[in-house]
């Protein structure tokens, strides 16, 4: 399976570059927002371990973030949620498919789980999917996480093509890879073949492999690209794929997963990193994505095209800089988080 199977278009013609400005080069967030000081580790559960209450507080805020104003100043943000989209869309192409991909995604879903707490009062922490349970499933459609009551909605989709239930049916996003006035909304497709991509043969083979070098490109293709090929629709979409909610749980998922990787060797493998920095020109041109400039590039800290910990993270201002030695470790005070079996 392979990643250029998203749906993919063009960051070439991007309406949103203007606004990058000189955020790039910044250790500051662009509205001074702070990480927060670590008080009590962030407990992260897989979904069908919160209780219905804990799950309702979890959409609550969801939807917070989806009805606040926007912070960033990027031109056709109307919410949070857009701004969130921003930070990965501007940089489809330089955290995918290369060594940076877990590292950012990692941070990610660190800030949304920020965003979600300080913006709009979540108490609890990231949840995840354990989608390894539920390739036991017979249908991904049967999974808790797509209840239309206490979930995200399921897949039936309206005449229309959105999503017809759950909360998040009158979701409506604003920028894509080319617009900054997209307004399209959630929808989902449903492919039981490639969501079993996600079960447990291939993530074991992932575990087998002893260093980040070889190891990323394994975590990066089945057990990353079952969530996204399983679920469909919006979650195709490589570039705007965050406009899901369900992507959060997914990519928290996988960060689990590295996260057991790396615990399985901790001495060698915490702060193991590699993978390069950009990726293949072929990967590039398959995804219809232009080689990064130096608006991505000149920031990164790097001197070639070997990832190291001195690379430089960025997400689009929501929150200061930090370096990916910064986040490799899931204990330290700026992820201030654990995974709960």
């Amino acid at each position: 399976m392979l990643f250029n199977t998203f749906s993919v278009l063009a960051l070439a013609n991007v309406a949103l570059s203007a606004a990058i400005s000189s955020t790039n080069s910044s250790s500051d967030a662009v509205w001074g927002n702070q990480f927060p000081n670590c008080t009590s580790i962030n407990q992260r559960k897989s979904w069908t371990a919160l209780t219905d209450a804990e799950k309702k507080a979890y959409i609550d805020a969801e939807l917070c973030l989806m009805s606040k104003p926007p912070k960033l100043g990027v031109t056709g943000s109307q919410n949070l949620w857009d701004d969130l989209m921003y930070a990965h869309i501007y940089q489809a192409g330089v955290i995918h498919n290369d060594g940076p991909f877990l590292p950012w995604h990692r941070l990610y879903m660190r800030v949304h789980e920020i965003y979600l707490q300080t913006e709009c009062g979540y108490t609890g922490a990231q949840p995840y999917w354990d989608e390894q349970a539920d390739t036991d499933l017979a249908s991904i459609a049967d999974s808790a996480v797509f209840d239309p009551v206490t979930g995200f909605g399921s897949g039936n989709l309206d005449a229309d093509g959105c999503v017809a239930d759950g909360p998040f049916v009158n979701l409506t996003m604003h920028l894509n890879q080319t617009s900054n006035d997209a307004n399209f909304c959630l929808t989902r497709d449903f492919n039981q073949t490639e969501f079993y991509q996600a079960n447990r043969t291939y993530v074991d083979d992932c575990m087998a492999i002893d260093n980040y070098t070889d190891a990323w490109n394994c975590w990066g293709t089945n057990p990353h690209l079952a969530g996204h090929m399983g679920v469909g629709g919006t979650m195709l979409d490589v570039v705007s794929s965050p406009g899901d909610p369900v992507f959060f749980l997914h990519h928290t998922n996988l960060d689990r997963l590295w996260w057991q990787w790396q615990m399985a060797d901790n001495e060698h493998r915490l702060y193991d990193i590699g993978g390069p920095v950009v990726a293949s020109e072929a990967f590039l041109e398959l995804s219809n994505l232009d080689y990064p400039g130096a608006d991505l590039l000149d920031y990164n800290g790097e001197v070639g095209n070997v990832t190291t910990l001195a690379h430089n993270l960025w997400t689009g201002g929501l929150l200061p800089n930090i370096t990916i030695g910064d986040i490799m470790d899931l204990a330290n005070d700026m992820n201030c988080a654990n995974y709960v079996v």
